[in-house]
């Protein structure tokens, strides 16, 4: 389904978002006080405007209360950031998403009613310690602080050849299989319990984050 998003401040984590956005053809709007930054994004964007956040005529003007979402990615100047964010919340905007820089800067977009905070730097040095401590997890997404959904490769000799039902994810470790991908990338969502499980094939798994690395463990062969 077809959305509307503007994004607030197109810095490195803005412009890679609004490119993604646009890659899916969802309709976005790029806002930054930089002309040159802009006319980057001309052709990306379904549309772009040279605005400052901090003024309030100006996202009025844009009609932001319009957008399905709005991303405030400001960064470095989080005076900025902030007073932008409640800005569009006054305006009417339905759902705020906005970058944080710090973990204290993260509270007070909580307390000033941001919807959604995201901090990426944070999160990529988390996703990149949990990588380098469990090479067979090739990607995960936190769902919560407790509950993740991960890609796990199956690599350990005694997993080749059998079933879903064999394994026993649900009862062995409290993990519910979502897909499964072959090595021939062929991918199969929702597995029934008879699908047989290869060397190297990938494993999309949700559940806890300690059953998912407890699951890791026995699927990273190290020669016993």
């Amino acid at each position: 389904m077809k959305q509307t998003f503007a994004i607030i401040g197109l810095g490195r984590f803005g412009g890679s978002l609004l490119k993604k956005l646009s890659d899916a053809n969802q309709e976005v709007l790029g806002v930054d006080s930089n002309e040159q930054v802009v006319q980057d994004y001309m052709d990306i964007a379904t549309h772009t405007a040279i605005a400052d956040g901090q003024d309030e005529d100006a996202l009025r003007d844009l009609d932001i209360a319009s957008f399905d979402h709005v991303i405030v990615s400001i960064g470095h100047n989080i005076q900025a950031n902030i007073l932008t964010t409640i800005l569009v919340k006054d305006l009417g905007a339905k759902h705020v998403v906005a970058k944080a820089e710090t973990d204290v800067h993260a509270k007070v977009l909580e307390r000033i009613g941001a919807d959604l905070i995201v901090h990426p730097e944070a999160e990529m040095g988390r996703r990149v310690a949990h990588q380098l401590m469990t090479p067979n997890i090739l990607n995960f997404i936190d769902l919560s602080d407790d509950y993740s959904l991960a890609e796990v490769r199956i690599n350990n000799p005694k997993f080749a050849g059998v079933t879903l039902s064999e394994i026993d994810l649900r009862n062995k470790f409290g993990l519910n299989v979502i897909a499964v991908r072959h090595g021939n990338n062929d991918v199969v969502v929702t597995p029934g319990p008879d699908e047989k499980i290869a060397l190297n094939d990938i494993l999309s798994v949700i559940g806890r984050n300690k059953q998912i690395d407890a699951f890791d463990e026995k699927t990273n062969y190290q020669g016993r």
